[in-house]
């Protein structure tokens, strides 16, 4: 593996609320971002962005978007005030060739992207680009796509998944959503064989986890906050190593397990 490849990150967001909370898994994406060489950018596919089409943000100054509701005013209140990268979005529709990429002047950046880019790099002073996830679109398709991206890595670019494993909103336990490590049988089971998919290498296993059964049905109902792990694990090259962290679930049904790949 050459020594300049930047890492590879799948963050598990969560709630909106790590976005101005200091806690365990606030303190990882701190601590993670130091071990990494500062990035000239970042690109960052978020669950929030899920499209008709793959589309890329493609303007100078992108705006925060607090696409979420029933917060504290706090939240709705923070600007997360990056540079977007022109250059940088138009390199990545290239790369796409021939998938048709679009690029995007009205998004920006979502909480899916800023929530963790705080903590991480709180001074908001290194070029941000998203990705949308095209919803059209299968899990293999997905997985091959990102592969496209891989030349960023040697450029110093950091890329990163935003989104989280098991994610069934409708099933959350709001009475232990601050119980450690709390989830459903279903939940641990599903995050569980996820992890094991990741660390044997088997990812077909994962880009076919619909015909797993009850589990991992339950755990991913929609597939929008699990496919920033597929772009991340279509990225990884065979000798790099992976790190888990925050590998744990809250309010029984949300899993907040983060990856660094290097």
């Amino acid at each position: 593996m050459e020594k300049n490849l930047m890492p590879l990150l799948f963050i598990g967001h969560g709630s909106p609320m790590n976005a101005i909370e200091d806690n365990e898994f606030t303190k990882n994406f701190v601590r993670v971002a130091k071990e990494i060489e500062r990035p000239k950018a970042i690109v960052c596919i978020s669950a929030h962005w899920f499209t008709n089409g793959t589309k890329v943000t493609a303007m100078e100054k992108p705006k925060t978007i607090h696409d979420f509701f029933g917060f504290p005013q706090e939240l709705y209140h923070i600007d997360y005030p990056a540079n977007g990268d022109i250059e940088l979005a138009n390199e990545i529709k290239n790369l796409f060739s021939p998938v048709s990429v679009e690029l995007n002047n009205d998004w920006g950046l979502d909480h899916g992207t800023w929530s963790i880019l705080r903590h991480m790099y709180p001074d908001a002073d290194i070029p941000v680009v998203q990705i949308s996830i095209d919803y059209n679109e299968h899990t293999q398709y997905h997985f091959d796509l990102s592969k496209k991206l891989s030349s960023l890595r040697s450029k110093g670019i950091l890329i990163i998944g935003s989104g989280n494993i098991v994610h069934n909103l409708g099933k959350i336990d709001f009475k232990n959503i601050e119980t450690s490590d709390y989830g459903y049988d279903w939940a641990k089971s599903a995050q569980n064989n996820v992890d094991a998919s990741i660390v044997s290498g088997d990812f077909n296993f994962l880009i076919d986890y619909k015909k797993d059964g009850n589990d991992l049905n339950m755990a991913i109902p929609t597939p929008e906050h699990f496919l920033p792990l597929i772009y991340i694990l279509g990225l990884k090259e065979e000798n790099e190593k992976i790190e888990f962290f925050n590998n744990v679930l809250v309010g029984g049904s949300i899993s907040m397990t983060s990856l660094k790949i290097s």
